[in-house]
């Protein structure tokens, strides 16, 4: 529906602007704004996957993230979302250890945090600090805090965010995260509702501090992890690799995205056939098969879909390797195709070294066809 939609013009959107940087001199005055469309894309995908999870057609998905990055990689967004007399601050701890989150409703709170500072504001000028660390926080700390739900002793990692407004009174403070209070037109209040809904499914905490007259500050704290061997790896490759050679069919209903993901498997080093849905691709498979390494596959489009599709060419040759690819997360869909044979997933929209990473995973360092 929708969600197909969006992810489909997402991807022409977030594809060109990859392949455009990879053609751009380093010093091209226009690399910047290139790199904005390519975070502003991948954060409407971020938001398109929360609506999917709310809506009870996704998942949320919690991997390890630093909250710093986070931050950092947001810092663009958040400076044209605070008021135009707000001076930004930041003060970011080194070698933070990572917390288990869903990093788009990590997102949602920095967002929902900052909004509510620069509105303390007012029309008047000040200062917002975001502030990250770590802090052992014990029983009594905890049980001070806007969530004591028997949360266990240890290392918090804390992001916290003060303004310098007008603070607020007690009565205020008791009712800031109800949901629908709110002392502004604008309802601030309902946005620090779902702060702390997202906070609670999280297993943090949230602490307060605030006076009249003396500013607020608002520290959300989540249970500190420990990183795995390959979650630092960089995943920002965006160099052509050597040509690796092989026959690629990439299906899809969309025109804009088979247009993309054409040039990014040409640029590298695969041929590339193209079908318009799984009935076309079938018959493509009939005649060309032997020559075809792998398939892109679709699982939403007209006349036959992605899964009968993939039925079809595992009749016709039990050893194909099929990579889906759908705007919904993997867990939503492979669960599908448990023990069926399908060699690989990828979310749209995808940037090009993503789709090497997964093509990658499948044919390793050697080319396909030796």
């Amino acid at each position: 529906g929708i969600a197909h939609d969006f992810n489909n013009i997402l991807m022409a959107i977030l594809g060109n602007a990859d392949l455009a940087l990879l053609n751009l001199s380093p010093a091209s005055p226009v690399r910047h704004n290139l790199e904005e469309i390519t975070r502003a894309s991948q954060r409407a995908a971020d938001l398109c996957r929360q609506m999917l999870a709310y809506s009870g057609k996704g998942r949320f998905v919690v991997g390890r993230h630093d909250v710093s990055e986070i931050v950092r990689e947001m810092a663009q967004m958040l400076g044209i979302s605070v008021s135009k007399k707000a001076s930004l601050r930041y003060s970011f701890a080194a070698e933070l250890p990572p917390v288990e989150v869903d990093v788009t409703q990590l997102r949602q709170i920095i967002m929902n945090l900052i909004t509510n500072a620069s509105e303390a504001l007012g029309d008047g000028s000040g200062v917002i600090t975001i502030t990250t660390g770590v802090m052992e926080c014990d029983r009594a700390y905890l049980t001070a805090t806007y969530l004591d739900d028997n949360l266990p002793e240890g290392n918090y990692v804390y992001l916290e965010v003060s303004d310098t407004g007008s603070g607020m009174d007690a009565e205020t403070r008791s009712r800031l995260f109800d949901p629908f209070f709110t002392t502004k037109f604008t309802g601030r209040g309902l946005g620090l509702a779902a702060v702390l809904g997202i906070v609670r499914g999280h297993k943090g905490a949230i602490m307060v501090y605030s006076e009249l007259g003396q500013g607020t500050t608002i520290k959300v704290l989540l249970p500190a992890a420990h990183w795995k061997p390959g979650d630092r790896e960089s995943k920002s490759e965006t160099s052509t690799s050597p040509r690796i050679g092989g026959t690629l069919l990439l299906v899809d209903d969309d025109p804009y995205v088979r247009d993309v993901g054409s040039q990014m498997l040409t640029l590298m080093g695969y041929q590339v056939i193209t079908a318009a849905n799984g009935r076309a691709a079938v018959e493509i498979f009939q005649s060309e098969g032997s020559k075809i390494d792998c398939v892109i596959l679709d699982l939403t489009m007209p006349e036959m879909g992605g899964e009968e599709a993939f039925r079809e060419l595992r009749r016709l040759r039990s050893d194909v390797r099929a990579i889906l690819s759908s705007g919904y997360n993997e867990q939503d869909v492979t669960q599908r195709f448990v023990g069926k044979g399908l060699a690989g997933f990828i979310q749209k929209p995808y940037t090009v070294a993503k789709l090497r990473e997964v093509v990658g995973r499948i044919f390793g360092p050697q080319s396909p066809s030796q």
